[in-house]
C-alpha cells in the first residue's frame, strides 16, 4: 500500500490535501500502489517547488491558480535536474489531476495548469517476437529445468503470456480455483480492473500437463503455480528461464516474458484482429496504449516492403 500520510516538508494544509487526493485515487479510482507512490512523489516535488519559488507557504486555492511563468519555471527545474521528457509528462499529468481536484474544492479557475502541454517524446514501441520465435520459446523454455514438473510449469506460464496476453503477475496470481482452466478467465489487472479473457485449448492443455506433474496439492486458496518448495513462484524464475531460452535460440535481449504479451497483441493485429477487442483482451485503460501495436505492425510491413519490392 502506498504511503498516504502527509509530507513533513509541506505546509500542513497542502500535505493534508495531497493525502486526501491520494486516498481518493486509491479508493475511488482503483489506482495501483506504485502509481499512487509515483503521483505522491511528483506532486510533492511540485508543491515544494511552488513554496520555494514564491517565497512562502502556499494555500490550496493559490496552488490551483498559478500562472504560466510559474508552471514553466517548475518544468524547467525538473528538466534541469535530469528528468526525461517522458517522466516530466507523467509528472505534469499528476499535477493536472491534483490541480483539478483542488480547483473543484476551492472554486478556483485552474485553466492555466489544465491547458498546459507536456513535453513531446517518442513513445517506445513494443518489441514483439516473430511468430516462429514465440512458438519456439514455448517448447524451449523448460528445457534446462531440474525436474519435469518445473519444465511443465514454465511452459504453462509462457503459454498463458503468449496465448492469452496475460502479464506475468496476472498469470502468477492464478489459484487452484482456476484449475482446470475454464473457457473464459476472469483476470484482475492493474488498478484492480477486471476483464474476461478467452482460454485457447493450447493454454488449457499446458496448464493441465503441469497440474498432472506438480507434486503439490493445488488447493483452491493456494497459488496455482508453485516454486520448488511449494510456495508461490517468484517472477524472476520465469525471467531467468526465458533468458536462458533466448540465449540458446540466439534471440535478442528484448525477448522477455513481457515480450510474449506484446507478441500476443501484435500477432493478433497482424491476423486482422480488431483494435478495440485487443484493448479489452489486454486490459488497457486507454485505446492509445493499444494503438502502439499498429505502429509495430506498420514498421514490420515497411521492412518487408523494403526487402521485397523491386523499386524499394
Amino acid at each position: 500500500m502506498a504511503r498516504l500520510t502527509a509530507d513533513p516538508f509541506l505546509a500542513p494544509a497542502l500535505g493534508a490535501a495531497l493525502s486526501q487526493w491520494l486516498a481518493q485515487l486509491a479508493a475511488l479510482e482503483g489506482a495501483a500502489a506504485k502509481t499512487i507512490e509515483a503521483y505522491r512523489r511528483d506532486v510533492a516535488r511540485y508543491l515544494k517547488f511552488l513554496s520555494n519559488h514564491r517565497g512562502g507557504a502556499e494555500g490550496i486555492a493559490k496552488v490551483a491558480n498559478i500562472n504560466q511563468s510559474d508552471l514553466r519555471a517548475w518544468m524547467a527545474e525538473e528538466r534541469g535536474r535530469g528528468l526525461s521528457a517522458r517522466s516530466l509528462a507523467r509528472a505534469l499529468s499528476a499535477v493536472k489531476s491534483f490541480t483539478a481536484w483542488a480547483a473543484d474544492r476551492t472554486g478556483t479557475d485552474a485553466t492555466t495548469v489544465l491547458s498546459a502541454r507536456g513535453p513531446k517524446f517518442r513513445r517506445k514501441l513494443p518489441r514483439p517476437l516473430p511468430e516462429d520465435s514465440a512458438a519456439t520459446i514455448l517448447t524451449e523454455i523448460g528445457e534446462d529445468a531440474r525436474e519435469d514438473w518445473i519444465a511443465a510449469r514454465d511452459t504453462a506460464i509462457a503459454t498463458l503470456l503468449y496465448g492469452l496476453g496475460l502479464r506475468i503477475s496476472e498469470a502468477l496470481s492464478l489459484t487452484g480455483t482456476d484449475h482446470p482452466l475454464p473457457g473464459t478467465l476472469r483476470i484482475t489487472g492493474k488498478g484492480g480492473k477486471t476483464r474476461l479473457v478467452p482460454v485457447i485449448p493450447a493454454a488449457a492443455q499446458a496448464v493441465q500437463a503441469y497440474a498432472q506433474l506438480c507434486p503439490y496439492d493445488l488447493t483452491p486458496d493456494a497459488p496455482l503455480f508453485r516454486g520448488a518448495r511449494g510456495g508461490p513462484v517468484n517472477p524472476r524464475l520465469i525471467q531467468g528461464a526465458m533468458e536462458r531460452a533466448r540465449l540458446r535460440l540466439g534471440l535478442p535481449a528484448t525477448a522477455t516474458p513481457h515480450a510474449l504479451r506484446h507478441s500476443f497483441a501484435t500477432h493478433l493485429l497482424s491476423a486482422g484482429g480488431d483494435l478495440r477487442a485487443i484493448q479489452e483482451l489486454l486490459g488497457h485503460a486507454s485505446l492509445s496504449t493499444t494503438q502502439a501495436y499498429t505502429a509495430v505492425d506498420a514498421a514490420r510491413l515497411m521492412e518487408v516492403y523494403e526487402k521485397a519490392h523491386p523499386r524499394a
